[in-house]
């Protein structure tokens, strides 16, 4: 037998080797273990983020809602009534209530039913009026996100003038809001 022959059998068959190798080999699978489960964990987790996630864009979190409120506004996607005047009458009366909600004022208002028919259907309104700085976007939100669906389709929203200012809130602003919203037509 040769010197390597021999040599090679002796690191094979020494017992020191083979406990090296074993505990070697089980400390590396307990490294794959405790890797594997500090994963599944984390994609646990990600998981019951996405989720809640999911079920906040949906609307369906109770903590967003008040107990006993309706998850959907109630009422009827479009302006009601039965001629486009009336229809017209709804549109100004939802805006300017919602305006008031917040404790601005109305300044004036003007109704638009278009006869073109790209907008056929639509009936448009602009309204001027005052309002908090703070109040504008709860404003804005009860608009868009109640019934009838209406879209804001102008914006523009300015402090109230110097001259006008002295005896009015300084945080007071003055906003051209343009709504519209669709009417089905008589029933």
């Amino acid at each position: 037998m040769s010197v390597s022959s021999r040599s090679l059998a002796a690191i094979t068959t020494s017992p020191l080797v083979a406990t090296a190798s074993y505990l070697g080999l089980a400390v590396l699978l307990l490294f794959l273990v405790v890797s594997s489960l500090s994963d599944l964990v984390g994609r646990r987790g990600d998981v019951a983020a996405s989720a809640a996630m999911l079920e906040q864009l949906e609307g369906r979190s109770k903590a967003n809602r008040a107990p006993g409120e309706p998850g959907m506004p109630a009422g009827s996607a479009y302006l009601e009534g039965a001629t486009v005047t009336v229809a017209g009458a709804s549109l100004l009366q939802r805006v300017s209530g919602a305006v008031l909600k917040v404790g601005g004022n109305v300044l004036s208002t003007q109704l638009d039913v278009p006869n073109v028919p790209a907008k056929a259907g639509f009936i448009s309104m602009v309204a001027s009026c005052e309002i908090e700085q703070a109040q504008l976007q709860e404003m804005l939100y009860d608009l868009e996100a109640g019934m009838p669906f209406l879209f804001i389709d102008q914006l523009v929203v300015q402090p109230v003038g110097e001259e006008t200012a002295k005896g009015a809130d300084p945080g007071k602003l003055r906003v051209l809001l343009g709504v519209s919203g669709q009417w089905r037509g008589a029933k």
